[in-house]
Parts: C-alpha cells; sequence; structure tokens
C-alpha cells in the first residue's frame, strides 16, 4: 500500500454510500471512485459528497464516477451492489438474484486486471462471497466478507446496555453466519479481562438475559428494515473499519467471513471466525477452541450455508 490509495466503490445504494461517506470522515483513502448500475446514481453521489470537502477534518484527493477499468490500480474494491432485502426476508432468501448479480460484477473486476483486495456486503454476504471468489479465481485470503463485525458490533452494545458498560468495553462475538443462524461465543466473551460466565455465576446475568440478547443482536435487522425498510449506517462504519485495517496494515482482529480449510473441523465455506487483517487481507485465521455446544451450532451455520451455495452455484450455470 501507498500514501496514495485508491478504493472503489461499486454499488451506490444506502450501503455503499454510508460506506463511502464514513471513510471520507475518517480520511481512510486519498481516491475514491463509485460504480453504479445507474450511472447517474454514482456521478450524483460523488457530487454529492464532494460538495463536503472544503469542510471535512480530513482532506482527499478525488471522489469520482468511474467504470470497472477504474479496478485495475484499486488498493481495495468495496461491494455493496443487489437488491435489497424486503421486510420479512431472510437474507438467505435473497440468493438467486444477487448470485447473477455477483457474477456478473466478479467478471468485469477480474477483467479490469484488479489485484488488490476485495471486501464485500451484499447480501447473504458469506455465500456471494464464496461466489466471487469461485468467479473471480482471487486468493481467498485477499476475498473478505464483512461477515459477522455488524452482528457482533450489535451483541457489544446490547450486552453494554444490560450491564451499563460502554459498547468498547464489551468483547463480544458472533460468529458463523451473518444471519439468523450466528453463534453466540459466551465463553470467549469478557468486559474488561472478566468473563461473562463469570457475570452469570455472580447472578450478575442470567442464561436467559444472554439468550435474549443474542436474539436481538441477531434479529435487529428485522426490526430496522421493518421500521425505515434499510439498515446501512452500522454496516457503513463496518465497512470502513475491516477497510482501514487492510490501508494502514493493523493486524487487528476482526470478525470477519474467511474460507475455511479445516480450521474449526470446516472446509470449503464462507463463514465469519476471528481473523487478523492487514495489508494482505486475511492474514491469519484464529482457530478458538470452542464449547462442544458452541462448536455444534457453528457446524449447523456451516451446513446452511453450504446448501445455499450449492442454489448459488445452480443460479449462476
Amino acid at each position: 500500500m501507498t500514501n496514495d490509495r485508491k478504493i472503489v466503490l461499486v454499488g451506490c445504494g444506502a450501503v455503499g454510500t454510508s460506506f463511502i461517506y464514513s471513510a471520507i470522515n475518517q480520511g481512510i483513502a486519498q481516491h475514491y471512485v463509485l460504480i453504479d448500475v445507474v450511472a447517474d446514481v454514482a456521478e450524483g453521489n460523488a457530487m454529492d459528497l464532494t460538495d463536503a470537502h472544503a469542510v471535512l477534518p480530513n482532506p482527499f484527493s478525488t471522489v469520482k464516477a468511474g467504470d470497472y477499468s477504474d479496478c485495475k490500480d484499486a488498493d481495495i474494491v468495496v461491494i455493496t451492489a443487489g437488491r435489497p432485502q424486503k421486510p420479512g426476508e431472510t437474507r438467505l432468501e435473497m440468493i438467486a438474484d444477487n448470485s447473477k448479480i455477483m457474477k456478473t460484477i466478479a467478471s468485469e473486476i477480474k477483467k479490469s486486471g484488479f489485484n488488490g483486495i476485495t471486501v464485500i456486503a451484499s447480501n447473504p454476504v458469506d455465500v456471494l462471497t464464496h461466489v466471487y471468489q469461485k468467479v473471480t479465481g482471487y486468493p481467498a485470503n485477499k476475498v473478505i466478507s464483512s461477515g459477522t463485525t455488524l452482528d457482533s458490533s450489535r451483541l457489544r452494545k446490547l450486552l453494554g446496555e444490560k450491564l451499563g458498560v460502554a459498547p468498547r468495553s464489551v468483547k463480544a462475538y458472533l460468529l458463523g453466519e451473518h444471519g439468523d443462524s450466528s453463534v453466540a461465543i459466551w465463553s470467549r466473551s469478557t468486559v474488561m479481562g472478566k468473563s461473562i460466565l463469570e457475570y452469570l455465576e455472580e447472578g450478575k446475568l442470567t442464561s436467559e438475559e444472554l439468550k435474549q440478547v443474542k436474539d436481538d443482536a441477531t434479529h435487529m435487522a428485522y426490526k430496522i428494515i421493518e421500521k425505515k425498510r434499510a439498515t446501512f449506517y452500522g454496516i457503513g462504519a463496518c465497512l470502513t473499519r475491516i477497510t482501514k485495517s487492510i490501508l494502514n496494515d493493523e493486524k487487528s482482529s476482526l470478525m470477519v467471513g474467511a474460507y475455511l480449510t479445516g480450521q474449526y473441523g470446516l472446509d470449503d465455506v464462507y463463514i465469519s471466525v476471528p481473523c487478523i487483517v492487514g495489508a494482505n487481507g486475511i492474514e491469519q485465521i484464529i482457530d478458538w477452541k470452542l464449547s462442544a455446544e458452541e462448536l455444534a451450532g457453528l457446524q449447523e451455520s456451516s451446513n446452511q450455508l453450504k446448501e445455499v451455495f450449492a442454489t448459488a452455484s445452480e443460479a449462476i450455470k
């Protein structure tokens, strides 16, 4: 990576533009290119974003509408394109339509000569990331799903509210699918080094409260979509967190979707697990020792994702 860093966004809907706005405010790159199936949408968003240039605390060089040829020299391509999730619809039910869209995008990016890192947030994100990696043939460590970064952020917020602690002080994690089958890893969750299991033993939390916190975190998207038809600020901030770790070579530990090759007893699946994220993308997959119950839940989540990936593979033949 250089100091002349470039990010290309594919998909200028609410999620994509929330990400770009978050990234610009944090000053993580110098050049931003916006691509959308409707060219005027990309152009209009680029104009709108540059209107803020004179008053932003972190300067950038350019924000412009472009096309897939702009991917050639990009450091990161972020993909948020796809049709939105409908009220009451699960992420996995969107698979056929969005798999076809992702195949087209993947082919165009590959054709450009792009050699950087791809971060994907299009839903269902774990399956579509797998589709993109298979179509492009890019190294799996350079193709990253936003995974349960947002889910874990929601869990931290809700658990912090329950304990009267700021979310940043809570270390709590959801692994597995970015969706209904995710698994809360309470055995690894802590507040200031004190395990959540200790809070249970002390009576400061109950198992019923933990179950409710997990369920609320998992179903938060449905509540938001019901009220405002889409979720985008949270995932926009999470995408910025992931791309910042890559561009700054932070080697931070993040809950992202990675391609597993035996870790946790799983293989040939994109699924969220703790990873070290740096300049080379996913630089290490952390293989936690989980409880039998947690491991069984992760296996079930993997089985569901594999089943849906088979449907996606059929859709793009």
